[in-house]
């Protein structure tokens, strides 16, 4: 102590710790405590909010009568002012940040988030204290993020539940984005009251002064106090926020699995219709109870945007509802409203062009999960989800196809006629696709002939007659059709049969229909070439058709000039 008292002071960096209430926040004060070169304060501007706010605790008189309330003068004198260590460690409650306070609390100094899941928080949080959404200061810690980032300073974001589960590989971490260098001493500290510790410290730190380190979080947790249930709602949004933006997250906070690259970054940020309004991506759920969660019980539609209008949108819109029909839905939006979500939702994402719509429409939430429909007395759920996506095969070069052991639904068990969402069958021709490296895998009917690919129609050319599958196992999809329609205007001669796989191997050009393709020449076929293995020139012809038609036609976006 002695030492101590004749070290001249000099300039000290704060490092702001904010935080929620029962975050580990106290735990982290005293793991920095044991470091050599920082001093530790305990929420130096619990005075302040108290007089700003006029909240009322416990030992709220003692607070006021021991510390400093005015703002101004913690900040520049005790918080920023000179010390006899290197760094001065700061542990705040988000709440705490009131107004008025000096502009340097926030541009001087580095800063740290603390966060933790509310869940864990809100069942110990009400033994001083009733919990709102107010006194988690979950908010108050979005807010100080984005007023940080604003800055161009975003903090660096930590969870308790990284501390629990690897204490040592967090706090390294965290020195790493402190710029200062982790010290083994901050992994241990002795049990018992600290001078550090604020007057509060009776009443909160029971259970820490116990501690000597880090403790392991519970194998199981608490029982949740249901009537706390509308503040987790409140809250978890929040604290979600944040969570995106822990650096390293334990085996807790994510899967095992590496960030994935998207196939068009500009998918990160988008906005998605579901329900009844427009979410951001990460937002963008349905319920545990929709029933496409509980049975692929859904309809679906892919649309494509061409230059400010919506290609084939009431062909496809005719789909929908005489699917939704066929499933018995009930309660199913009015045409005009699907198409006014269609329309808000690609204004609102800007989306004029070169895009793509996945439409579903599910039978609805269920009040109980079960396979029954009489359980779904919610309406259904509609969704947009409007992306950036070309054309997601070589249109130009040319795929592969393989066949699929996976045989096409009969009508006798589930009738493709119905666009729905319970596609397991045409999955399972994909893994086969998939593993041989192939675009797509051509499915066979009951009888082995050719009924379409597990994505889309399929056409042949053979001696200058064009041939297409019965619409009998397949989807008799909207651009199939439209292609079948552009043949006749090419005054080519199209015939509509049962067609063997050796046709198909044997064919002079082959390509796929679909909204997410196009026209997709073939130029392979279970390792055989299709003609010369080159895209032929009935192919070419056709695309250049569609492409004038897709310029030509299709039902304006409002708003777009």
């Amino acid at each position: 102590m002695d030492e101590l008292k004749n070290q001249a002071e000099v300039e000290v960096e704060a490092i702001h710790l904010w935080a929620t209430p029962r975050s580990l926040s106290t735990s982290l004060m005293y793991s920095f405590a044991q470091r050599d070169d920082i001093e530790v304060l305990d929420e130096p501007l619990y005075a302040t909010f108290l007089r700003v706010t006029g909240f009322d605790r416990p030992y709220r008189e003692e607070v006021l009568s021991k510390m400093e309330p005015d703002g101004n003068k913690v900040v520049k004198d005790i918080i920023l002012g000179p010390g006899r260590k290197k760094y001065r460690l700061c542990k705040h409650m988000a709440k705490q940040r009131v107004p008025g306070l000096p502009i340097d609390l926030m541009k001087t100094g580095k800063h740290v988030i603390l966060t933790r899941n509310p869940l864990d928080i809100l069942p110990s949080f009400d033994k001083v204290v009733p919990p709102s959404l107010l006194e988690l200061g979950l908010a108050d810690l979005v807010s100080i993020y984005s007023e940080l980032s604003e800055l161009g300073r975003p903090p660096p974001v930590i969870d308790a539940a990284e501390l629990q589960v690897d204490p040592e590989a967090t706090l390294r971490s965290l020195c790493e984005e402190l710029d200062i260098p982790f010290q083994s001493t901050m992994l241990k500290w002795e049990a018992g009251t600290k001078p550090i510790d604020g007057v509060w410290a009776p009443w909160w730190y029971e259970t820490v002064h116990k501690s000597t380190g880090f403790q392991p979080p519970r194998k199981y947790p608490m029982p949740f106090p249901m009537s706390l249930y509308d503040v987790l709602e409140q809250s978890l949004p929040f604290y979600n926020f944040l969570r995106r933006h822990v650096k390293q997250k334990s085996c807790l906070l994510k899967s095992r699995l590496p960030e994935p690259d998207l196939p068009v970054p500009e998918n990160e940020k988008l906005l998605a219709w579901v329900g009844d309004e427009i979410v951001p991506r990460e937002s963008a759920k349905v319920s545990v109870f929709d029933s496409v969660v509980q049975g692929g019980d859904s309809v679906w539609e892919g649309l494509r945007v061409y230059n400010g209008k919506i290609f084939k949108l009431d062909e496809h819109l005719d789909r929908l509802f005489d699917s939704a029909k066929a499933l018995a839905f009930n309660n199913v939006p009015t045409r005009e409203g699907v198409k006014e979500a269609i329309f808000s939702t690609l204004i609102r994402n800007g989306m004029f062009d070169n895009s793509h719509i996945r439409l579903s429409l599910t039978r609805g939430k269920k009040v109980t999960s079960g396979m029954s429909p009489a359980f779904n007395l919610y309406g259904c759920t509609l969704i947009v989800l409007a992306e950036w996506k070309p054309p997601v095969y070589d249109n130009t070069s040319g795929i592969t196809l393989v066949t699929a052991t996976t045989r096409r639904n009969s009508p006798n068990n589930l009738d493709s006629k119905i666009h729905h969402n319970n596609l397991l069958n045409n999955i399972l021709a994909k893994i086969e696709g998939n593993n041989a490296n192939a675009a797509d895998a051509i499915m066979l009917d009951k009888d082995g002939y050719v009924s379409e690919t597990n994505a889309t129609n399929i056409f042949l050319v053979k001696k200058g007659r064009i041939l297409t599958p019965h619409a009998d196992y397949c989807l008799p999809g909207v651009t199939r059709a439209t292609v079948m329609d552009l043949v006749v205007k090419e005054e080519l001669v199209l015939e509509e049969r049962r067609i063997s796989l050796s046709e198909f191997h044997t064919a002079d050009e082959v390509w796929t229909t679909g909204t997410m393709g196009e026209l997709s020449p073939v130029v392979k076929i279970d390792g055989r070439l299709v003609g010369d293995g080159k895209v032929g020139p009935v192919t070419r012809r056709l695309q250049n058709a569609y492409k004038e038609l897709t310029e030509a036609s299709g039902v304006p976006i409002p708003t777009y000039h």
